[in-house]
């Protein structure tokens, strides 16, 4: 998906660095056979620029898949209901 090579090179070292924290995360979960979503790109690239703290990453993505979460519950209920009609 990225591995967020345009900070490499950068000057600032905290985003250098915060970019290196977000290949590794992102470089184990592919270890694990697992896909990053467009979703957190978005909000890592958010963090690694400065615009956002982690606790706000933290919460961020909790919301969001919290969000999905009900999506899918209430999608749920919907087939069971028209099953029962």
């Amino acid at each position: 998906m990225t591995n967020f090579e345009e900070y490499l090179q950068h000057p600032d070292p905290e985003k250098r660095e915060r970019a290196a924290n977000w290949r590794m995360a992102i470089g184990l979960q592919a270890v694990d056979g697992l896909k990053t979503s467009n979703y957190l790109v978005e909000i890592a690239r958010r963090q690694i620029e400065g615009e956002i703290t982690m606790d706000e990453v933290q919460e961020l993505i909790s919301a969001h898949y919290q969000a999905k979460k009900k999506q899918k519950s209430d999608a749920d209920k919907a087939v069971e209901t028209e099953k029962r009609l």
